[in-house]
C-alpha cells in the first residue's frame, strides 16, 4: 500500500472558515488542512502496484513547474480567466480559487503524457457556487483528438449536491458521451480513480466501481494527460469566491 506519512491536521482540520459576509465558507489554503488519512483507494483495493508519476503537494509555493503547466489565459468558453494567481501549494494540498469577477485556474500535467493508464485524485470543495464547477480529467495530449475525447472523471456542476463521471466519444450529436452521477458531499474528502485498458474505461469513487464502458467506438484513440480545472459558468448572478483543493494526484500502470 502507497500511503503518504504526514503530521497530523490542526484540530480543526475538517471545519471551514468563512471568507466574508455572504461568500460561500473557504477551504483555508494556509494551514495544514489535509486529509486525516489517504481515504479507500481504488489502488489499494484493486492491486494497481506503484505509483509511478502524479503529485503529493508536499511543498510551497506555485504548482511544481516541473510537473504542471498552469493556465494563463481565458477561462471556459472565453468566460472570465485563468491565472496562475489562482493557484497555491501549501498545508500538503494545492489549493485553486475562483473570485466573484470569475478570475479562476487551471493545470494540465507534463507526466504521464500516455495511452492506457490508471489515475486516482484526492479532491475536495468549499460549499461553491453554482456558477463554478470543479473537474478533474483526461484530456488529448496537444490538444488533438479526432473524436473529441476527454474523460471527465470527477466534475461538478450547477447541481452542488452530485458529481459525475463523463466520458466525451464524439464530437456532436445527442449521444457524444456516457455518463454516470452520484449523489456526494463534495466538501468531504473523496478518491476520484480512472482506470483505462484496451477493455474499456471504468471509473471509482472511494474504491468502488461507479462507472464502465466497455465500447471500443468510445474509446480514446490518441495519448492523454491529467488536467484540473476550476470553471466558471456565468449566469448573470453575482458569484461567490469559490474552492477546490487536491491533497495528491497519483498514476499507476
Amino acid at each position: 500500500m502507497f500511503t503518504k506519512r504526514r503530521a497530523a491536521a490542526l484540530a480543526a482540520a475538517g471545519s471551514l472558515a468563512l471568507s466574508g459576509c455572504g461568500a460561500a465558507p473557504a477551504l483555508e489554503r494556509s494551514d495544514a488542512v489535509t486529509a486525516v488519512s489517504d481515504g479507500v483507494q481504488a489502488a489499494v483495493v484493486r492491486g494497481w502496484g506503484p505509483v509511478l508519476a502524479g503529485d503529493e503537494f508536499n511543498y510551497t509555493g506555485a504548482p511544481d513547474p516541473a510537473r504542471w503547466k498552469v493556465y494563463d489565459g481565458p477561462g471556459h468558453s472565453g468566460k472570465g480567466v485563468r491565472s496562475p494567481k489562482a493557484w497555491a501549494v501549501a498545508g500538503g494540498v494545492v489549493t485553486v480559487s475562483g473570485d466573484a469577477k470569475g478570475t479562476t485556474g487551471g493545470m494540465s500535467a507534463r507526466f504521464a503524457q500516455q495511452k492506457y493508464g490508471r489515475w486516482e485524485a484526492r479532491m475536495r470543495t468549499n460549499a461553491r457556487d453554482t456558477q463554478y464547477h470543479p473537474v478533474v480529467m483526461l484530456w488529448p495530449n496537444n490538444n488533438i483528438s479526432p473524436t473529441c475525447a476527454e474523460i471527465d472523471y470527477a466534475e461538478g456542476t450547477a447541481d452542488t449536491t452530485k458529481i459525475k463521471f463523463n466520458l466525451h466519444h464524439a464530437c456532436k450529436g445527442p449521444n457524444f458521451q456516457t455518463r454516470a452521477a452520484r449523489t456526494l458531499d463534495t466538501t468531504q474528502w473523496h478518491n476520484y480513480a480512472l482506470e483505462w485498458t484496451p477493455a474499456g474505461i471504468k471509473g471509482y469513487l472511494d474504491g468502488m466501481l461507479w462507472f464502465s464502458d466497455t465500447n471500443p467506438a468510445h474509446q480514446p484513440t490518441v495519448g492523454m494527460h491529467q488536467s484540473v480545472q476550476l470553471d466558471w459558468f456565468p449566469n448573470g448572478n453575482p458569484t461567490n469566491p469559490s474552492q477546490m483543493q487536491l491533497d495528491w494526484i497519483r498514476v499507476y500502470k
